[in-house]
């Protein structure tokens, strides 16, 4: 991966984390790219090669990052379709809900002309290199440009594969869209507290650090979520209390219904995306 030329279009927050990420680990800068109609933020931040124009930027490159907002996508793709070179460089799309088959159409990919493609869902704890980002891999990904891949997400936290790129779906509703459940979840936590007569700072910084060692706890132990409720849970005790309330009151539904609704809608988006 090091000797790889990389070229990302979009430079926001994602590619930016992104490149923070290569950089870290020891990518050259020098075979990193961006192309944004507004590259100074990254220009300054990162000495990396910027360009306001995608073709250039894509010439030579041998993995090309889409990082561009799923509704511009098309354009973007269609724009640089007569440009891509043969062999095809490995193309990896974060945008959501793209689906294969229309980004494949819309890149000039035909049978005669395949066009290897990687589909990511990261999450936005990438911005401080802690991401959950599941990838697939479309058929013309050979071994190589499958490692390639991972290796330039794995830079930014966790990688996980999947064999159905319809169960991106549910990866959308799930780690996707997730930081904004525990975000949701710590903002009533504290909200409770200061109810209870907590100041406000106090109640905040034990949210936090409650949600960030909890979570510490589950990625360093072997034992699933229900086994460690229930053992930081006392028969009889006010943590039972607590969690008998929530249950009784259907949370387990909520969120059932919560990431239900999420995947429809990702599906729903997926198929407006790809009439374009």
């Amino acid at each position: 991966m090091k000797n790889s030329i990389i070229t990302f279009i979009g430079g926001g927050n994602m590619a930016s984390s992104l490149i923070g990420g290569l950089l870290d680990t020891g990518i050259n800068s020098e075979n990193l790219r961006v192309a944004d109609p507004s590259p100074q933020p990254l220009a300054a931040q990162f000495p990396i090669t910027c360009y306001t124009d995608n073709l250039p930027a894509i010439q030579g490159a041998q993995v090309v990052v889409l990082a561009v907002k799923p509704q511009i996508l098309p354009e973007v793709a269609k724009s640089i379709a007569t440009a891509v070179f043969e062999p095809s460089p490995l193309f990896i799309s974060i945008a959501a809900g793209i689906r294969l088959t229309d980004l494949t159409r819309w890149l000039g990919g035909v049978e005669h002309r395949p066009i290897p493609i990687v589909r990511v869902m990261p999450n936005t704890p990438a911005l401080v290199q802690c991401s959950a980002s599941v990838l697939f891999a479309g058929p013309h990904v050979s071994s190589e440009q499958h490692e390639l891949a991972e290796n330039i997400l794995r830079a930014v936290g966790l990688t996980v594969w999947i064999t159905e790129e319809s169960l991106m779906n549910a990866v959308t509703a799930l780690s996707g869209s997730g930081p904004a459940y525990f975000f949701l979840l710590m903002e009533m936590l504290e909200k409770a507290g200061v109810n209870l007569g907590l100041p406000q700072e106090m109640a905040r910084l034990l949210t936090l650090q409650t949600a960030f060692g909890a979570a510490k706890m589950a990625l360093e132990s072997q034992e699933d979520a229900s086994t460690l409720r229930m053992r930081v849970t006392s028969k009889g005790g006010t943590t039972e209390q607590a969690v008998q309330l929530l249950q009784a009151g259907g949370l387990q539904a909520l969120f059932d219904q919560a990431l239900l609704a999420a995947q429809q809608r990702a599906i729903a988006l997926a198929s407006q995306f790809g009439e374009q």
